[in-house]
């Protein structure tokens, strides 16, 4: 979020953090969020479905990693505002040992996750006031608390499509993945106009009039390059709704319902 000359805090422009948080569910938000979000959702229904669907896949997604992968080392770029069930508290959950890092650069998620990120007593949970477009500024930043010669799961949802400039885009994921050893996780999500998200178009271009920051979708092939070099876990590349549904669904045999948000989980070799 960009402050004012003063150093405040804007609320006369809807912002990304604050709008997802309405769109969850969430109080941390201003007039102007609520509109814009209202407008979104006029525009393109489903958006709180792809927000909770992509709330839903950090949840499978973690408890695999912490569970059966054994990662005790997670590197969340992008946080967004506090909701429930964030990586430190699925992950702590399972590994009370877990070590998360939170990085953001927006003020008013800095001030929430100071009071209301806290772990377990045997983990850490810390936050870093960084910049996704300088990577190398996170690497140095996060070497006093995580121990880079240990996998480390790097996690980036939604938080790509605000790098709108893609080769700038692969660089951060290159930057980041090369600084964790083998065994290390990378988890993606993405907006796109595919899986059936060709409406989302006139969304993201009233948003980009309306709000900030602003933001782009992908294709398939250009959200796989930023997996290049890693090992895809199953399922692949799919909606997020769809990795790894929890196992009542598939003993219905019930597809979740796909959203326009590709998500994937990738391992180091």
């Amino acid at each position: 979020m960009t402050p004012d000359s003063t150093g405040r805090i804007r609320t006369d422009i809807a912002h990304n953090a604050r709008v997802w948080n309405y769109w969850l569910g969430g109080k941390d938000n201003y007039p102007v969020d609520r509109e814009v979000g209202d407008q979104v959702v006029a525009m393109y229904p489903s958006i709180g479905e792809v927000a909770r669907a992509d709330r839903a896949f950090l949840g499978r997604a973690v408890t695999y990693l912490a569970g059966e992968a054994g990662v005790r080392q997670f590197l969340d770029v992008g946080t967004g505002l506090p909701t429930v069930d964030n990586t430190h508290e699925v992950a702590q959950r399972i590994a009370p040992d877990a070590r998360v890092v939170y990085v953001d650069n927006d003020p008013i998620v800095l001030t929430h996750a100071r009071a209301l990120l806290t772990g377990s007593p045997e983990g850490v949970t810390e936050y870093i006031d960084a910049d996704a477009h300088r990577p190398d500024r996170i690497v140095e930043a996060v070497r006093p608390i995580l121990d880079l010669d240990r996998p480390v799961a790097v996690m980036m949802l939604g938080i790509l499509n605000f790098v709108l400039d893609t080769d700038e885009a692969r660089s951060i994921v290159r930057t980041l993945m090369a600084a964790v050893p083998s065994g290390s996780h990378l988890v993606l999500t993405h907006p796109t106009l595919e899986l059936g998200g060709e409406g989302n178009a006139e969304a993201m271009e009233f948003w980009n009039k309306n709000a900030t920051p602003p933001i782009t979708a992908r294709s398939r092939a250009e959200f796989a390059s930023f997996l290049d070099g890693l090992e895809v876990l199953e399922p692949g590349i799919v909606s997020c709704a769809r990795w790894r549904p929890p196992a009542a669904d598939a003993a219905e045999g019930a597809d979740a319902a796909e959203v326009a948000q590709f998500g994937a989980v990738a391992r180091k070799p």
